[in-house]
């Protein structure tokens, strides 16, 4: 049988044999191969393959009467991204089958990836997944499966305008306790902008005042919220994904943060073109006060792929660009200094010979020859000598002239 002949029989893709995950893009090729290694020659039918990709959310909810449960209502929903199939062994036409001989034998395959999917995602309700199945049918004998499970990532480039652009926002809170007025809690963040990648800090740039009569804790935590949509209804999951905390305030004093940072720990990119799952980021700054329930503070985040340019890129400001470009204004004195004296340059002798008029005999061996190099001796003469007295100055019967005129 071929069962007992079959020694071998796996799904091998290209990048994920040299000990690498095999991670592919929309509209990538995947390239692979079915290995079929056999102990002694068997007799084989159809070898099929077929690759899948889908969507899945399920999960249900309970609805209680009083002490007991009056129903369960499940919910589930799913969505195709890819649906591939190829036969990589045919029977003959005449009805036989095929003889394979001992040893191994491989069956390439590949095909395109649609240019839109998801990406690869796993979830408490619901998950992405894509995979390639291979079947082997036997004469006599139940069909032989094998499959193997892929990731796909889509590519998130946070080098776009949305992305870039600096996310700000502002909360105010009045604490009661008991009916009592205790005082109002604000504050104000601002990030450089909208879209990081993993690895990256996160400058966290804040204003916290405490106008109570007690002590606050401010804290900074990236959250991620996984949206689950079934027949209309949304199943949510919330998760800190890393948090800080600041130093307390005092009643009545103001904390600033001069760029706190956060660091984003290895989480999957953000999925919002998906359907049935959204997985979304953001960025909370809360404020715990003592009796009454926190101030919260959320800015959006999306978490890409495809990282910052180290050229070319747009998160500094206006003003700071400003302010580079006029650094070496800096350096300019206010009062001009004033030029050395051409005596303290040129020794003497040199100065004496350089300033007398050339005598005819050397003038006239310059003119024989040819203008330019008349015109290269009188560039060469010495400046004159440098004084603050103006040599010309103004007669006094002369009327200076109007500039408005």
């Amino acid at each position: 049988m071929l069962f007992d002949r079959l020694k071998r029989f796996l799904i091998v893709l290209e990048g994920a044999e040299r000990g690498a995950p095999a991670a592919f893009s929309p509209g990538q090729a995947v390239v692979g191969r079915v290995v079929l290694e056999l102990a002694a020659a068997a007799r084989c039918g159809a070898l099929r393959l077929r690759a899948l990709g889908a969507a899945r959310v399920h999960w249900t909810e309970s609805r209680s009467a009083g002490s007991s449960t009056a129903y369960t209502q499940s919910y589930s929903d799913q969505v195709e991204f890819l649906s591939h199939r190829d036969t990589l062994l045919a029977p003959p036409d005449n009805g036989e089958v095929t003889v394979l001989q001992a040893g191994r034998h491989e069956f390439p395959f590949t095909f395109q990836l649609p240019e839109t999917l998801a990406t690869s995602f796993e979830g408490k309700h619901g998950s992405v997944r894509y995979w390639v199945k291979a079947k082997l049918h036997r004469p006599w004998a139940t069909v032989k499966k094998v499959k193997k499970e892929f990731t796909v990532i889509e590519p998130i480039d946070i080098n776009t305008p949305a992305l870039l652009a600096p996310q700000a926002g502002a909360k105010e809170k009045l604490a009661r306790a008991w009916y009592c007025n205790r005082g109002q809690v604000s504050v104000t963040a601002k990030i450089d902008r909208k879209g990081y990648t993993p690895g990256e800090v996160i400058p966290i740039f804040a204003e916290i005042d405490n106008c109570t009569n007690r002590a606050v804790v401010p804290k900074a935590a990236i959250i991620q919220t996984q949206t689950f949509i079934a027949r209309g209804t949304k199943k949510q999951k919330k998760s800190v994904v890393t948090s800080i905390a600041g130093d307390s305030i005092a009643a009545g004093k103001r904390e600033v943060w001069h760029g706190r940072a956060l660091k984003i720990p290895p989480v999957g990119p953000s999925i919002l073109q998906c359907r049935i799952i959204q997985v979304e980021y953001s960025l909370k700054v809360c404020v715990d006060i003592p009796g009454t329930s926190k101030l919260l503070l959320e800015l959006p985040l999306v978490i890409g792929t495809i990282p910052l340019h180290p050229f070319g890129s747009r998160t500094s400001s206006v003003s700071s660009q400003y302010s580079v470009a006029l650094e070496w204004l800096s350096s300019i004195p206010e009062q001009p200094e004033a030029p050395p004296e051409y005596s303290a340059v040129v020794p003497s002798p040199t100065a004496e010979q350089s300033l007398a008029p050339p005598c005819r005999s050397e003038l006239g061996a310059v003119l024989e020859g040819p203008f330019f190099a008349y015109i290269q001796e009188f560039r060469f003469r010495p400046p004159p000598l440098y004084s603050e007295i103006d040599p010309n100055p103004p007669s006094d019967g002369i009327r200076p002239r109007c500039m408005t005129c």
